[in-house]
């Protein structure tokens, strides 16, 4: 299925395009509120990957629920989780940096 995305701000001009994994087994909700002028809300589900286009100065915000409530996992600076351009792969910039030969995952701690 293919879902449209908020767009940046045209005045914008430095962007990233990024790529996100939920490797849980639960669903979290993703954000991004540090950018004036401009929100990025989603639901991801378990296993589910995205792609989104940010600033490298944006970051993610990944939530959870715990008996209804709502949990900050972590946030994740979206200069690292850009897609190097012009890779064939779609390798993310994170997993460049990871001994793990699962990529999916994403286990950046801030």
């Amino acid at each position: 299925m293919t879902q449209i995305l908020d767009s940046l701000p045209t005045h914008y001009p430095d962007r990233v395009l990024c790529y996100y994994v939920n490797s849980t087994h639960k669903i979290q909700i993703v954000r991004i509120v540090n950018i004036s002028g401009w929100y990025f809300e989603r639901v991801v589900f378990p296993k589910q990957r995205i792609m989104f286009e940010a600033l490298p100065e944006a970051q993610l915000e990944v939530h959870t629920t715990r008996l209804g409530q709502p949990i900050l996992l972590e946030y994740i600076a979206c200069n690292r989780l850009r897609i190097h351009e012009g890779s064939n792969n779609f390798i993310p910039f994170f997993a460049l940096e990871s001994e793990s030969e699962n990529f999916a995952k994403v286990a950046v701690l801030n």
